[in-house]
C-alpha cells in the first residue's frame, strides 16, 4: 500500500478558512472552455483558501472512449498548465484523468502558487447501472490529506463516499474536513438517499464535509447539483440549488462551518420537472440545435414534452405542428392550438390524409386479399414522422420525440412514425408521472390545457380508440413494468402481489418483444431508478421469455 500523502505546502496557521463551492455547468470534450469557466471562477474568489470543483469539471462527465485517446490527455495536461498558473492566492481543487505508465486513473489534484500540492486518485470505481469506471480506470489504493491554513484536508472523490473505508482512511490520516468532489447523476429519490450516505460518513469519522456535485446534461445523464457542506453531526450548514449553476463561499472557524440560510426544499415533481428541463435545455445547446420542433397531438404526451421545450429555450425556438387525420377528434386540435397559444410558439396544422391516401392507394395492389391492422394504422404515424423530419432538415431544427416511458416498454409507438427524433425528453417517465408532471406545470402558469389532462388518453389511429383498448390501465400498467424491468420481479412474484397472473405474463412479453425498438429509439434523461438503455442492457434475441411464462 502507497503511504498516505500529506502537504503542508500551505501551513499559515489560522483560526478561519474560506472554502468556495463551485457547482459549475461542464461540457465533456470542451476542455479549453470548461478551463476558461474554472479560471474565471477563480478569479472572481479570489478572497477564499480555495475553491471546489466537481469531478471531472475539466474534461465533463462521463467522457467514454475520449478516455483512450493519447491526444485528449495531452490536450487535458496543457489545460491543467493554465488552471496552475490561475491558482496564485487561492487554491483550486481540480479533478481529471490522469495517464501513468500504461494505467487510467480518476484523479482530484489541488493547485496552489502554480504546483501541485495534493494528488488523489479515486479509491472505489463505480461499475455498475450507468456507471462503467472499471472499463478505464485503475483504482488508488491510499488517502490523501493536505494542509491548508492549519487544516488538514482529505480528498475523496464521488464513489468513494458510498463506503465507509476511503473517509475513515482519510480520517486516519489526520483529515479534519473532508472535501469530495463528485459527478452524481439525479434520479427519483436519490437526493434522499444521498443525503443519508453523507450524514453516515460525517457522524462515523466526526469530520464535516464540504461537497461539490455537477451540474448539467449530458445524454441521457443530467446532473442536478446540491452541493452542501455538513457539519461533523451530519447536519447541513450550506446549500447550493437544484439543477443550476452556482457558487458559494463557506467560512470554518476550525473544522466547524458556519451555518447560512439554507433554499426551501424542492417537492419531488418540481425536482423532475426541472432536471428534465435542464437535460433538455443542455442537449439543444452543446449540440449547437438552434430551435426543436415536435407534432402537438392534443395529447398529454407531447403538450408536457412542448412545455418542456418552451420552458428549456423559449417559445422563439419552438415550433409545434399539428398533423390531423380522419380519426383526430376536433378537440385535439383546438387543444393543441390553445396550448401553442398559450406558450406562445410557432404553430402549424398540416392535414396529412393526401398523404396517407396516396400511400394506401400504392400500396393496395400489393397488400390485395388481406385484412386492414395495424399496418394501416401505423401509415399515419410514418406520414407524421416524415413531414417532422423534413422539416427537421429543412430548418435545421432537433426534432423531439414524445413517446414515455410506459409506451416504449411495451411497443406501443411505431418505429420511424411516432418514435421519429433526435431527442426524447420524457422517455424515462411512466404515464402515471406524466400526468403529475403535467399537474404540477399547470401550477406554475396555465400551459396545458385541463382536457388534455382530464381525457381518456387514445393514439386516435382508428374510429374512437382508446389505450385501454390494447393496454391495461396505465397505473397497473406502470407498477408490472417497475416490478418486472426495475426491480427484476418474476411473474410470481407479481402475482404474490396481486396483480393478475395472464395480464403480467402479458405485459411481460410486450416488454420482452419491443426490444428492438427501444434499441433504436432516441435518447433522453435518465430520471428513475433504471432506465431503459444503459441501466437496464438486455439482448435483442432473447428466449428467456418462455422460461419466465412457466411461471
Amino acid at each position: 500500500m502507497i503511504a498516505p500523502f500529506i502537504s503542508s505546502e500551505e501551513n499559515l496557521m489560522s483560526t478561519s478558512l474560506r472554502i468556495c463551492l463551485a457547482q459549475i455547468n461542464a461540457t465533456v470534450g470542451a476542455l479549453a472552455a470548461n478551463t476558461d469557466q474554472m479560471i474565471a471562477a477563480i478569479a472572481a474568489n479570489s478572497q477564499d483558501d480555495l475553491i471546489v470543483f466537481p469531478e471531472f469539471a475539466l474534461c465533463g462527465y462521463p467522457p467514454e472512449d475520449l478516455l483512450m485517446r493519447a491526444d485528449f490527455h495531452r490536450r487535458i495536461n496543457q489545460q491543467l498548465e493554465r488552471i496552475k498558473a490561475a491558482t496564485r492566492t487561492t487554491a483550486a481543487a481540480v479533478s481529471y484523468p490522469f495517464y501513468e505508465d500504461g494505467n487510467y486513473f480518476s484523479v482530484l489534484s489541488v493547485f496552489h502558487n502554480g504546483k501541485e500540492v495534493a494528488h488523489y486518485r479515486k479509491q472505489r470505481l463505480p461499475n455498475y447501472a450507468v456507471f462503467d469506471e472499471l472499463r478505464y480506470f485503475k483504482p488508488g489504493d491510499s488517502a490523501t490529506v493536505f494542509e491548508l491554513k492549519g487544516t488538514k484536508l482529505g480528498l475523496l472523490i464521488c464513489e468513494d463516499l458510498w463506503h465507509p473505508e476511503p473517509a475513515a482512511q482519510a480520517r486516519a490520516a489526520g483529515a479534519e474536513i473532508l472535501v469530495a468532489v463528485n459527478a452524481s447523476p439525479f434520479e427519483e429519490y436519490k437526493y434522499e438517499q444521498r443525503l443519508q450516505v453523507l450524514r453516515a460518513r460525517c457522524v462515523e469519522n466526526q469530520i464535516p464535509l464540504v461537497y461539490v456535485n455537477l451540474v448539467g446534461g449530458q445524454d441521457e445523464l443530467v446532473f442536478d447539483g446540491n452541493s452542501l457542506v455538513m457539519d461533523a453531526t451530519g447536519s447541513v450548514s450550506a446549500h447550493l440549488p437544484h439543477c443550476q449553476t452556482a457558487y458559494q463561499s463557506v467560512e470554518f472557524s476550525g473544522h466547524t462551518p458556519h451555518a447560512y440560510e439554507l433554499p426551501a426544499a424542492v417537492e419531488n415533481e418540481a425536482s423532475i420537472y426541472q432536471a428534465l428541463v435542464l437535460a433538455l435545455r443542455d442537449y439543444v445547446e452543446k449540440n449547437g440545435f438552434r430551435s426543436v420542433l415536435l407534432g402537438l397531438s392534443g395529447g398529454i404526451d407531447s403538450a408536457l414534452t412542448l412545455a418542456l421545450a418552451v420552458d428549456a429555450i423559449g417559445a422563439d425556438r419552438v415550433r409545434a405542428v399539428m398533423m390531423p387525420y380522419h380519426y383526430t377528434a376536433e378537440m385535439s386540435v383546438s387543444d393543441a392550438e390553445e396550448q401553442a397559444k398559450w406558450l406562445g410558439c410557432q404553430f402549424d396544422i398540416v392535414p396529412i390524409a393526401p398523404m396517407v391516401e396516396s400511400f394506401l392507394t400504392t400500396l393496395n395492389p400489393l397488400f390485395a386479399d388481406t385484412p386492414k391492422d395495424t399496418t394501416e394504422e401505423n401509415l399515419q404515424a410514418r406520414c407524421r414522422g416524415v413531414l417532422l423530419m423534413a422539416l427537421s432538415n429543412k430548418y435545421g431544427s432537433l426534432l423531439l420525440t414524445t413517446g414515455n416511458k410506459s409506451e416504449l416498454a411495451v411497443g406501443y409507438c411505431t418505429l420511424y412514425g411516432d418514435m421519429c427524433g433526435g431527442f426524447a425528453p420524457i422517455k424515462d417517465l411512466p404515464k402515471s408521472l406524466v400526468y403529475r408532471l403535467s399537474t404540477y406545470r399547470n401550477t406554475l402558469s396555465p400551459a396545458i390545457p385541463e382536457r388534455v389532462i382530464t381525457r381518456a388518453p387514445s393514439a386516435e389511429l382508428a374510429p374512437d380508440q382508446k389505450d385501454e383498448d390494447s393496454l391495461p390501465p396505465y397505473d397497473t400498467l406502470d407498477e408490472i413494468i417497475d416490478g418486472y424491468a426495475e426491480r427484476d420481479l418474476s411473474v410470481a412474484d407479481l402475482v404474490a402481489l396481486g396483480y393478475d397472473r395472464q395480464t403480467v405474463k402479458d405485459v411481460i412479453r410486450l416488454i420482452e418483444r419491443n426490444e428492438y425498438k427501444r434499441k433504436q429509439g432516441a435518447p433522453g434523461p435518465k430520471v428513475t431508478r433504471r432506465n431503459f438503455n444503459k441501466d437496464r442492457r438486455y439482448p435483442i434475441t432473447n428466449q428467456y421469455v418462455g422460461a419466465l411464462m412457466q411461471d
